[in-house]
């Protein structure tokens, strides 16, 4: 049995514990993680700085060292995040749609954990906290498989997640960290039908698409993320500007960051001036179709087909020029990767199609798209952002992590 082998089936033995453990022994064990997370903040950013160093070293771009980098302002955050993860109410056990049948059963569906979870994702820390908490408050085990980018920082955090939860009388192997960061270890997690139930990718657009295509274990596509924001002829233009510049510059290396602008023509003159002044405080590089760089100039480089599939995740944006409504949407739903779109108007009609014709996991009228996120919709924290339709779609919490089953009552009916 090789290690990840047996990492499976430590994991699948915990589950066995966690399906019955019952909510106040998770909560305790959420706190006590909370806690570890806070007085172990020394050496979290000790294991952080060495991927730092290392990333740095490595020529990695400043949007991803962001991605990567833990302060003591972060952990801080991160622990909150556990203890709001405590305080949400525990889906499982709950009981819905009992109803007596002509024979006299009475039927319901109860929800119960998925099993084993196994995550991969890449370089991002936070995550192996999040989505191990979720996890665990929803009665799964977790198989985690992050980058070698931040290897030290997870393995930190795990640890000291496992120390926690082993000290709560909870079983350690309900968290724990793939130790070998070779593109062979996530093939073999792919192959683990015998341990794990669900498997989410979180990453790039490469590493989830090899998952998808490769994978034994079912998927629950994540996290690529190449969202729009559409300004349509009726819209607030300053509303516009700002939302642009939001959505692309407030963090451009996450999957909710706007890779594309789309600008209704009747208003493209007056409104891209506005847009790229407030884009060039962060030297946002803009390419453009043709009539964006007949507003704006020769510093927009000429778009490519294929800059409007692609999700920069950095300070570039791609911008066209559009008819009107309609083909705002038929440009949406060919290029885009059905995660958060957004327009700007102030036509309750044009937002209505809009709601109801692009097809994302998120639609937001008026509003930028990184509110696209589990603790802003209430979920506390997420495991990822779903971006199909079976399931689970959209920001993945504690729900999402739960089966059913149905549970039958009789008094002696055959059949």
């Amino acid at each position: 049995m090789t290690a990840i082998e047996k990492q499976g089936a430590a994991a699948k033995e915990a589950a066995v514990s966690l399906m019955t453990c019952g909510t106040n022994a998770k909560n305790k064990a959420l706190l006590a993680i909370a806690q570890a997370l806070a007085d172990n903040k020394a050496k979290i950013i000790e294991a952080n700085d060495q991927d730092m160093a290392k990333a740095k070293a490595g020529g990695m771009s400043a949007s991803l060292l962001d991605r990567l980098a833990l302060d003591a302002k972060r952990i801080d955050g991160i622990a909150d995040g556990v203890r709001e993860v405590a305080a949400l109410e525990d889906p499982i056990g709950q009981v819905d749609k009992m109803a007596t049948r002509p024979n006299g059963l009475i039927i319901g569906r109860k929800k119960v954990p998925l099993g084993v979870i196994a995550i991969i994702y890449e370089s991002r820390p936070n995550v192996t906290v999040d989505a191990a908490v979720l996890c665990l408050k929803a009665g799964n085990a977790i198989i985690l498989r992050g980058g070698k980018e931040a290897f030290n920082s997870n393995n930190a955090l795990t640890g000291i997640m496992r120390q926690a939860i082993k000290e709560s009388g909870l079983p350690e192997d309900s968290v724990s960290l793939v130790q070998d960061t070779t593109r062979g270890s996530v093939d073999e997690v792919m192959q683990l039908t015998m341990y794990v139930d669900v498997l989410i990718p979180r990453g790039g657009a490469g590493l989830i698409r090899h998952v998808v295509e490769n994978s034994k274990v079912p998927v629950i596509e994540t996290g690529v993320g190449n969202c729009h924001v559409y300004v349509e002829s009726s819209a607030d233009l300053q509303m516009g500007a700002e939302i642009i510049y939001n959505a692309k510059c407030q963090r451009p290396s996450v999957c909710n960051a706007a890779e594309t602008l789309l600008v209704d023509r009747s208003i493209a003159k007056d409104f891209l001036p506005m847009a790229k002044t407030l884009l060039d405080l962060k030297n946002t590089q803009l390419r453009g179709c043709l009539e964006t760089r007949a507003i704006l100039g020769s510093s927009v480089i000429a778009a490519t087909d294929e800059d409007y599939y692609t999700e920069f995740g950095d300070y570039i944006l791609a911008v066209k020029v559009v008819e009107g409504l309609e083909e705002a949407i038929a440009h949406i739903n060919k290029y885009g990767t059905k995660h958060s779109e957004a327009i700007i108007t102030n036509d309750y009609t044009a937002s209505q199609r809009f709601l109801d014709e692009v097809d994302a996991a998120a639609v937001y009228v008026n509003a930028s798209t990184r509110f696209t996120d589990g603790q802003v919709f209430g979920l506390g924290a997420e495991i990822g952002i779903s971006t199909q339709k079976m399931h689970a779609r959209g920001p993945m919490g504690l729900e999402q992590l739960t089966s059913m089953k149905y549970i039958i009552y009789g008094n002696g009916q055959v059949r």
